[in-house]
């Protein structure tokens, strides 16, 4: 079966995101680990997620795909910034590791005119330095749309902060649909060999969820502006290409599309009947 989730509120608690995720016909889920545009976590709920954990094998919910909050930058000019991601991501991959099969996700940051390479160099570095506490969780790097210094334009990018660290066996991708056609990733023509780039020069092997998003923008802009299923750049047919296609679809899908949940209902029964 599909494994496709959206974007939820993580307010109420993860039995209450599970919930919310049966009622609108979803098997898995996204949620932001804090408040996306602060620093600071909500209590650590033990009871709440012993009660989830229980409710998720009840109900066939896999694989939630945790996102860390946009303030962090791992490649940051200030130190002061990289060691406040550093510290934020440990704090993420702790609370994580009572969610067996959680992923951790996040943007790869921005150089701020410092240079790709340099870029390339203080994630792996943050990355590095996180592996030493021996967190269990995958973390995903994120595919991005290449905003001004954004890292992560490119697959040679992610690929040479892979190259970097040490131990990245539990080290992926997270693929978003809007971020690598505004990149310049055709994946309406030519999902083949956008997915045969990929797996020359990262590998199949490390694509472990897929962020589900069209695009207001068209293919190259660069601009980063999700659109609803079908109703941006990007279109319908390649929506049903991508769920159906064979190396994608046994991957976790996650929704980011401008929605409610009466959205997301829709369009999660729209991609089930692909």
């Amino acid at each position: 079966m599909l494994r496709i989730g959206c974007h939820l509120s993580s307010s109420k608690g993860f039995l209450a995101m599970g919930k919310e995720a049966v009622k609108i016909g979803a098997n898995t889920f996204q949620f932001f680990t804090r408040n996306p545009r602060g620093g600071n976590a909500k209590k650590l709920d033990l009871t709440d997620i012993e009660a989830y954990l229980k409710y998720a094998k009840e109900h066939g919910i896999a694989q939630i795909l945790a996102h860390a909050p946009y303030t962090l930058n791992a490649c940051a000019k200030d130190p002061g910034l990289r060691e406040f991601t550093y510290n934020t991501m440990c704090d993420d991959l702790s609370r994580l590791s009572h969610i067996p099969d959680a992923m951790y996700n996040f943007h790869p940051g921005s150089h701020v005119k410092q240079g790709a390479e340099m870029g390339i160099q203080y994630i792996s570095d943050m990355l590095n330095r996180i592996n030493g506490h021996g967190y269990a969780t995958c973390i995903l790097l994120e595919t991005m749309a290449g905003k001004g210094t954004e890292m992560g334009r490119s697959f040679e990018e992610l690929r040479s902060v892979i190259d970097r660290v040490e131990d990245s066996s539990r080290l992926g991708v997270c693929l978003d649909t809007c971020h690598v056609f505004d990149g310049g990733y055709d994946i309406v023509c030519h999902l083949e060999k956008v997915l045969a780039e990929f797996d020359a020069v990262i590998g199949l092997g490390r694509l472990k969820a897929v962020h589900l998003n069209d695009s207001k923008n068209d293919l190259g802009s660069h601009k980063d502006r999700h659109e609803k299923i079908g109703e941006g750049k990007i279109g319908l047919g390649a929506f049903h290409a991508i769920v159906s296609h064979p190396s994608l679809k046994p991957l976790p899908f996650f929704l980011e599309t401008p929605n409610g949940l009466d959205g997301y209902q829709r369009e999660i029964a729209l991609l089930r009947g692909f």
